[in-house]
C-alpha cells in the first residue's frame, strides 16, 4: 500500500478560551480592591472605557443620531463575533446573559444603610470613585491626626539635656525604631557606624528609655516588660527570675516557675496576672499605617416579612461604559482631511478597543450577578445559622450549591474565593460556610465540624476546675447530643483552638492562670 498525502475533514468538540473568556474567568475570582485596581488599569489602557460619576457621566444630553446609529451597528458586529464561544464554555461560566453596554449597578444592589438592623456587626465602607475634595482632609483632620511614634519620641528627645554627639545617637536610635517600639539595630552595629563608643550608646540608649510610656527603645521583650515593672517598682528577684526564664512560662511550666522563682503557688498566679497587665508593644499605641477597613462584598439582613434579604455592596462594584459616541467619531467617514484613507492601524486597534471594553462591562455585570446568585443559595442553605447561631451551621459543600443554582462547581469556587459576607452574626468570608460534616448518632441530618468546634469550645468554657472534661468525656457528652465523634477528632479540633490537654487545664485552672466556668 502505497503511502502519500491527502486532505481530510474531521468534526469535533474543544473548549476555546478566548482573551475575553480568560478574563471573566479572572475577574470572578479577584477581590473587590483587586477588581478596583485591575479596572482602573483598563480605565488608563483603554480610551473608549470611562468612569460612571453620576447620571450623565458625558455631561452632555445631546445626542448624534448618525453617531448613535452608527456605534450601535458596531457594537452588535462585535456581539455577532463573541458568539463564536463554545456552548460549552459558557455553560460552565454562565457569560452569556444580556447586558446593556453600560454596567449600572444601582437597581437591586443597593447597599444597605445603617437602618439595616445589622447592629455594631454592620460594616460599611466607601468604594468607587474617589473626588478631589475628599482628598484633602481639611484643616480639621489635619489638626485632629494621630500623632506617630516617631514624633512623639522625637519631641520628648529634643527636650531632654543632651550635646551635639548624643543628639546624633539619639536620632540614630530614634531612626531604628520599629511600629512595635523596639530598637531593630544593635547597638554595635550604630556605635560602629557612628564613629563612637558602645558605652555611648548605651548612655543615650538609657536616657530614650525613660520616654513614657514605659517599655520603648527595648531591645527584647524581656527588656520591654523589665521596663514597665521597674516604673511600677515591681522588678524585685522573684520576678526578674521569671522574666529570665519566660519560655517556662509559654510553656505553662508551672512547678519549674516555683522552683526558680523561691515563691509558692499563689505567688506565681499574682506574678502572671501582672505581667498579663503589661503592654508588650507599646509603640502600637501610637498612629502607624492606616488600617484597611474590610468591606464586604455581600449584604444580608431580614426583612419585614422574617425573610432574608440578600444585596449587593454597591460600592465594591466599578462603575463604567463603553463611549460608543467616542468611537464612532474617530471611525466615521472613509477618508480623513487630506482625502486619503483612515489609517488601517488605528481602525484596528479602535475596533480592538471596543471589544476589550464591551466585554469588560459584560464580565462585570456578569460577575455582579453571579455573585448574588451564589449567596443567595449559601443564605438559603444556612437559614439556621442566620437564626440561631454557629451551633446550628450546617455541613455544605461546592457541589451543593452549584446543583441548586445549575452552575459549575468551579464557578463556585470563584465566587466564593476573596469574597465576604455582612450578616446579623458578623462578617464571615463565603468559604466559612463550606465545612465538612460530623455524622449523627441516630443516623439523621449531619453536623457541621465548624458547629462542632463550637461546641467543644463552649464545654471547656463552661468547665469548673475540679470537674475538668477529658476529651473521652466531651465525647460522651457530644455522644449524648446525638454527635458521633471520635476521640481523636475531639484532640484535633481542641489542639487547632489552642486549648491545653484536660491534664493542663486543671493545673492551670488551680493555679489561677485559667478562668474557670
Amino acid at each position: 500500500m502505497a503511502l502519500g498525502p491527502r486532505l481530510e475533514l474531521r468534526q469535533g468538540q474543544a473548549l476555546v478560551m478566548t482573551p475575553q473568556l480568560q478574563q471573566a474567568i479572572k475577574l470572578l475570582q479577584l477581590s473587590n480592591l483587586e477588581l478596583m485596581a485591575y479596572v482602573e488599569q483598563e480605565l488608563e489602557r483603554n480610551p473608549l472605557l470611562e468612569r460612571v460619576d453620576g447620571e450623565n457621566p458625558s455631561g452632555d444630553d445631546t445626542k448624534d443620531p448618525f453617531e448613535v446609529a452608527e456605534a450601535n451597528a458596531a457594537v452588535e458586529r462585535l456581539d455577532l463575533a463573541s458568539d463564536t464561544i463554545t456552548e460549552k464554555a459558557r455553560e460552565s461560566l454562565d457569560v452569556d446573559s444580556e447586558s446593556d453596554s453600560t454596567f449600572n449597578n444601582d437597581s437591586g444592589y443597593d447597599a444597605m444603610g445603617p437602618e439595616s438592623g445589622l447592629g455594631s456587626n454592620y460594616i460599611s465602607g466607601r468604594g468607587g470613585d474617589s473626588r478631589f475634595e475628599d482628598e484633602g482632609g481639611g484643616l480639621e483632620n489635619s489638626l485632629t491626626e494621630t500623632r506617630s511614634l516617631r514624633e512623639h519620641v522625637q519631641d520628648h528627645w529634643l527636650l531632654m539635656p543632651a550635646n551635639a554627639g548624643d543628639r546624633l545617637i539619639g536620632q540614630a536610635l530614634i531612626d531604628s525604631l520599629d511600629e512595635a517600639g523596639y530598637i531593630t539595630e544593635p547597638l554595635e552595629e550604630i556605635a560602629e557606624r557612628l564613629g563612637v563608643g558602645a558605652d555611648d550608646v548605651e548612655a543615650v540608649l538609657l536616657d530614650l528609655q525613660t520616654i513614657e510610656p514605659a517599655g520603648l527603645f527595648a531591645r527584647s521583650l524581656k527588656e520591654c516588660l523589665a521596663l514597665q515593672l521597674r516604673e511600677r517598682d515591681r522588678l524585685d528577684p522573684a520576678m526578674q527570675a521569671m522574666l529570665d526564664n519566660l519560655e517556662l512560662l509559654a510553656k505553662r511550666d508551672i512547678a519549674g516557675l516555683m522552683r526558680i522563682c523561691g515563691v509558692d503557688q499563689e505567688d506565681i498566679a499574682d506574678m502572671v496576672q501582672e505581667i498579663r497587665a503589661l503592654n508588650p508593644k507599646p509603640g502600637l499605641l501610637f498612629g502607624g499605617e492606616p488600617v484597611q477597613t474590610l468591606v464586604p462584598d455581600v449584604y444580608v439582613r431580614r426583612g419585614n416579612d422574617g425573610s432574608w434579604l440578600v444585596e449587593l455592596n454597591s460600592d465594591t462594584l466599578p462603575r463604567v461604559l463603553v463611549n460608543s459616541r467616542y468611537y464612532a467619531k474617530v471611525t466615521r467617514g472613509e477618508k480623513n482631511a487630506n482625502g486619503k484613507d483612515k489609517d488601517k492601524q488605528t481602525k484596528s486597534y479602535m475596533s480592538d478597543c471596543l471589544n476589550s471594553a464591551n466585554w469588560l462591562v459584560k464580565s462585570l455585570d456578569q460577575r455582579a450577578q453571579t455573585i448574588l446568585k451564589v449567596a443567595s443559595e449559601i443564605v438559603r442553605q444556612q437559614d439556621a445559622f442566620l437564626r440561631h447561631g454557629v451551633a446550628h451551621l450546617k455541613p455544605l459543600n461546592l457541589r451543593a450549591v452549584a446543583e441548586a443554582i445549575e452552575m459549575h462547581e468551579s464557578t463556585v469556587s470563584r465566587v466564593t474565593s476573596n469574597k465576604t459576607m455582612a450578616t446579623p452574626r458578623g462578617i464571615f468570608e463565603m468559604k466559612y460556610f463550606f465545612t465538612a460534616s460530623i455524622a449523627a448518632t441516630d443516623g439523621g441530618e449531619a453536623f457541621s465540624a465548624e458547629s462542632i468546634r463550637h461546641r467543644i469550645k463552649s464545654l471547656i468554657d463552661g468547665e469548673a476546675a475540679e470537674d475538668v472534661l477529658s476529651d473521652d468525656k466531651i465525647v460522651e457528652v457530644l455522644a449524648g447530643k446525638g454527635v458521633d465523634i471520635a476521640r481523636r477528632t475531639v484532640a484535633k479540633y481542641r489542639e487547632a483552638m489552642n486549648i491545653p490537654s484536660s491534664v493542663e487545664r486543671r493545673r492551670l485552672k488551680k493555679a489561677g492562670l485559667l478562668k474557670t466556668g
